[in-house]
């Protein structure tokens, strides 16, 4: 196995590289005999099937999973279970011991067999339902299979034929048209103007135009390269299949997303740190007593059972339950508010998050191209960008001559349209046929103009020139609607440098003026302001066309041009973007202030990358990159120490050459951070640097693309509505509404889980001193047992249980929002402060009212202490009929140990009575209870019901025989009260000088 295992390593870190090939840079001549291929005829059949062979099928092999049983297996022996699993084992072992060494059969005590078999039960639910919370998660190859898909047309022998696409080989000539998916890597050597949407791939929505030219050495940046299962959305084109399967770009990503662990959940790990400190507590008491009582010449088989008996004592018999219902109590409160999590411990990751990795593209952006800003009769107007058009800037109630040109050529140079049906939906939410950028063109004129389908018929398209990649602009001639002017309109738009080149006058309201330079540096000012808020600018310019060359009727020819393209009037410029959501630059502001640092890392362009991190506050106002400060001080970028920039913008191709120290630098030193153009590989090892930095990573994104990243991260956020399955599977937790501010209310609940286990723990942890106490001093003093095994069950299951899942509602004790995120090695679920208090001082209170009210009913029946103390052996003793107590009366066997079972109600009264104050003490760790109120109605419930339940204990009839639980007397259940109280002031003074002198010895030392 462990060569398999090196074997996987160097695989992984294989994939973890950028990719590198060169089937796209070499001529298609030499590429044909490196595959063995013709591009006209294709591949023979006998060819086809010896690849086949060769290299396997064209699919996605499926990770190595984890059979559910074996998972089922974690749940039921993983974690806190195994103490209980210790405990139980152990109790069956003295149980054992006990019925080989008794051998009167009525002396035979069953209390350690019911012991064990209610710590197994315990472990059985709890791990039931965990498995069951935890099956409905990771599929993620499964969501990979249904990007492939299952035919492609092939040439093969000379003749197309359809194949199903898993029997695609290296070498094969595909064909492929506008709706088809791409069933595997193609270098492209023939297309009409084919676009593909590769936004699966680099998260960038906008199609791609492909080419047979080689335009870059990055193989994802080349025109002449088609990814598998990426769309072929318009156009067409033919392909040599370069990779399959596994090797594809696509299959890369697949590959490694579901080849990596994301390790421990930071509670997990908390969890294993709380059972050491209690296993090595409950050993140590154990083996300490162990040695007293051979030393006290006890039997040995008696010793052992006493150190068994006090390991189980140790073991909080609730606590696996309760920190299970609150972590899903607080799961299901997350889904209310749109964040759904798949796997419980995933809850309180989010909580002690440091550093958030967000993609921009649909997580901070709307992922939908809106019109941001026009230029014409040169100023800059301001668009509405919100999502509900809430926004003031609203250019309605523009008239203006130019801009009447300007959304006329918007509206008619332009080939997107709504889909029919959708009259009711507002303009912003219909969908529509057509790529993004025109789209968004189409929705601006509907909402300003109004009637775009209308204004199209009236204008009747008489002939278009598409747009393409190497001229850069559209063209279409129309008919006008104005019945008393017959000439005809052209509308151009495009690439603005290359309008403005064929551009000789420019409308100034309403009037075509002559192109001076003075206009041209008025464009470059436009232009150059607008691409530096990181939109995508065009150009727009019309021609009405004279009547005497071009009569109505005339032949317009767009393959052999016969209408002029060059001497046009320039009308305007409107530039799009993606605009942030509404809500997010708030919920940046509240990452800050928690401390926590948010990290752009984006598939897109350093430019729109930087626009939009400063539009929604990842970089800061007044902080500057290294190329603004070059830019202010007009001095060469090399000048800069880059320290001194306290933001900064790292372009992807930079990545590929640094060193795992100089990305460590960059994050250790930069406070905002933009990553641009990076690919799926550079965000996994952004995650993991910031990582070995020790952050708690969270990263959210939505495309194939971060699944990668999403699954090596401490908790992966994938976006329920535009992420793709892929990402959902690779993630821990999805925004139901993809909306970033909703990660806050994530961290908010994450931070108020851990503080709230912390008090569970602390509440639960106490009662242990008094259920621990009486056995002691069963060995140490010789007196009668004071508390029974099953009593001890009693308070663990049944009367601490509410109360313990009802902290878990507590409300947080001041803005957990304001304060720096956990640090994962000091601050601890459970500390030395805690067990402290819980043990030291809280428990050992408690354990005093549980001997008081031992002791005062014991002496109500006439058996002073001075009695007491080395009596057992007589007390247990069954032939001993007339044992003597302190005022001589004689006590047969039966009455004793009816006075013994009463004693033991008594005790198990008072811990449930001081456990009262211990509830309403473990509320707050800092305020006092009058500050933080009695909101919590849940506790008020647990309170209620804790009481209800030791009352039928101790007064149902028919109880005392089954349970051996016996009513008290009334005096004696005011017996335990006094010290409740002393417990309540004791710990409200210890808060208020906690509160008083911050930062001093006790909050040092008893600050949990």
């Amino acid at each position: 196995p462990k060569k398999k295992d090196g074997k996987k390593k160097t695989n992984m870190n294989d994939l973890k590289k950028e990719l590198t090939m060169d089937e796209h840079k070499i001529p298609l001549e030499e590429l044909c005999e490196r595959v063995k291929t013709d591009p006209v005829n294709g591949l023979s059949t006998s060819q086809a099937a010896e690849f086949l062979e060769r290299d396997g099928p064209n699919a996605l092999t499926p990770p190595e999973t984890t059979p559910e049983w074996i998972k089922f297996l974690k749940n039921l022996f993983g974690g806190f279970s195994t103490l209980l699993w210790i405990g139980a084992i152990l109790c069956f072992l003295a149980y054992g011991i006990d019925a080989a060494t008794i051998k009167n059969r009525e002396e035979l005590s069953s209390d350690y067999l019911y012991l064990g078999v209610v710590l197994a039960a315990v472990v059985l639910i709890t791990g039931i339902f965990q498995y069951y919370q935890e099956s409905k998660s990771s599929k993620i190859m499964e969501s990979f299979k249904n990007m492939v898909p299952s035919q492609a047309i092939v040439i093969r022998d000379g003749e197309k034929c359809q194949i199903v696409a898993e029997k695609l080989v290296i070498g094969d000539v595909v064909i492929v048209k506008g709706g088809d998916k791409i069933p595997a890597d193609l270098r492209i050597y023939s297309c009409q103007n084919m676009k593909v949407d590769n936004s699966s791939l680099t998260g960038e929505a906008e199609p791609q135009a492909r080419g047979i030219e080689c335009t870059h050495d990055n193989p994802l940046e080349t025109k002449n390269i088609a990814f598998f299962s990426t769309n072929c959305v318009e156009g067409s084109g033919q392909g040599i299949v370069i990779k399959c399967g596994d090797h594809t770009v696509m299959g890369r990503i697949a590959t490694l997303a579901s080849g990596l662990s994301s390790g421990q959940t930071p509670i997990a790990r908390e969890i294993a740190h709380f059972i050491h400190i209690i296993t090595g507590f409950a050993v140590f008491l154990g083996v300490t007593f162990f040695i007293i009582s051979m030393a006290l010449g006890y039997h040995w088989i008696l010793s052992v059972v006493y150190l068994i008996g006090i390991i189980v004592a140790n073991v909080p018999e609730g606590l696996l339950a309760t920190v299970t219902v609150c972590l899903t109590l607080t799961a299901k409160r997350m889904a209310r508010k749109n964040c759904l999590v798949k796997n419980l411990e995933a809850v309180e990751t989010l909580g002690s998050t440091s550093t958030i990795c967000s993609d921009k593209t649909g997580t901070l952006t709307q992922n939908r191209m809106t019109v941001a800003h026009m230029w014409f009769d040169n100023k800059v107007v301001e668009a509405d960008t919100t999502e509900d058009q809430s926004g003031k800037k609203s250019f309605k109630k523009t008239s203006s001559a130019s801009w009447d040109a300007l959304s006329k050529i918007a509206l008619l140079c332009n080939r997107a349209s709504f889909l029919q049906g959708q009259e009711n939906i507002p303009i912003l939410k219909r969908e529509t046929a057509g790529d993004a950028s025109e789209s968004a063109l189409l929705k601006c004129v509907e909402l300003s103009v109004g009637d775009v389908e209308g204004r199209r018929k009236k204008n009747v398209k008489i002939a278009e020139i598409p747009f393409n990649s190497t001229n850069k602009y559209q063209v279409s001639i129309h008919e006008t609607e104005d019945p008393n002017d017959k000439r005809y309109l052209l509308v151009m738009k495009g690439a603005p440098e290359r309008i403005l080149d064929r551009c000789n006058r420019i409308l100034n309201k309403g009037v075509a003026e002559e192109m001076t330079q003075e206009w041209k540096d008025d464009f470059e000012s436009a232009y150059m302001e607008l691409g530096g808020l990181g939109e995508r600018v065009l150009g727009f310019c019309h021609e009405y066309l004279p009547i005497d060359q071009f009569p109505p009727g005339y032949q317009f020819d767009s393959e052999d041009v016969n209408f002029p393209l060059e001497n046009l009037t320039f009308v305007g410029l409107m530039s799009m973007i993606d605009p942030p959501r509404a809500a997010v630059p708030d919920a940046v502001r509240k990452c800050r202030s928690a401390g926590i640092k948010v990290i752009m890392v984006t598939g897109d362009h350093p430019i729109t990358a930087k626009a939009i991190a400063k539009g929604v506050g990842i970089i800061s106002e007044g902080y500057e990159t290294v190329e603004d400060m070059a830019t202010r001080l007009n001095i060469p970028e090399r000048d800069i120490n880059p320290r001194d920039a306290k933001a900064c913008v790292v372009h992807g191709s930079k990545l590929t050459d640094m060193t795992s120290d100089q990305i460590d630098d960059i994050l250790k030193y930069h406070e905002e951070i933009v990553f641009a153009r990076t690919s799926p590989q550079q965000k996994l090892i952004i995650v993991e640097g910031c990582q070995r930095l020790g952050a708690i990573v969270a990263v959210t994104g939505d495309g194939v693309n971060d699944s990668p990243a999403l699954k090596q991260a401490d908790i992966g956020v994938a976006m329920g509505i535009s992420g793709s399955d892929v990402s959902k599977q690779a993630a821990d937790m999805i925004l139901l509404d993809d909306n970033f501010a909703s990660i806050v209310t994530g961290v908010e609940e994450g931070r108020l889980i851990f503080d709230n286990l912390k008090k569970s723990i602390a509440y639960t942890l106490t009662s242990n001193i008094p259920e621990i106490t009486p056995f002691l001093l069963f060995i140490m003093a010789n007196i009668p047992l004071p508390l029974g095994t099953v009593t001890i069950l009693f308070i663990d299951l049944g009367t601490d249980m509410l109360p313990a899942i009802s902290l878990a509602y507590e409300q947080a004790e001041s803005d957990i929002m304001k304060r720096q995120p956990r640090n994962p090695i000091k601050d601890r679920l459970v500390n030395e402060r805690l067990i402290s208090l819980a043990y030291g001082q809280i428990g050992m209170i408690q354990a005093l009212a549980g001997f008081f009210s031992y002791f005062v009913v014991m002496m109500h029946n006439g058996f002073l202490p001075t009695r007491l103390f080395g009596i057992r052996a007589d007390w247990d003793e069954r032939t001993l009929n007339n044992l003597v107590d302190s005022f001589g009366q004689e006590w047969t066997y039966e009455a004793r140990k009816a006075l013994e079972f009463t004693t033991n109600t008594a005790f198990f009264l008072s811990i449930v009575i001081v456990q009262w104050a211990d509830l309403l003490i473990s509320k707050t760790r800092r305020l006092s209870i009058f500050q933080q109120g009695m909101r919590n109605k849940v506790l008020i419930v647990g309170l209620f019901e804790e009481t209800c339940l030791a009352v039928f204990l101790t007064l149902c009839p028919g109880l005392d025989t089954a349970l051996k639980m016996y009513p008290l007397e009334w005096p004696w259940w005011f017996l335990p009260m006094p010290f409740a109280v002393i417990i309540f002031i004791y710990d409200e003074i210890r808060r208020y000088l906690i509160r008083k002198y911050p930062g001093g010895w006790l909050e040092q030392e008893t600050y949990y």
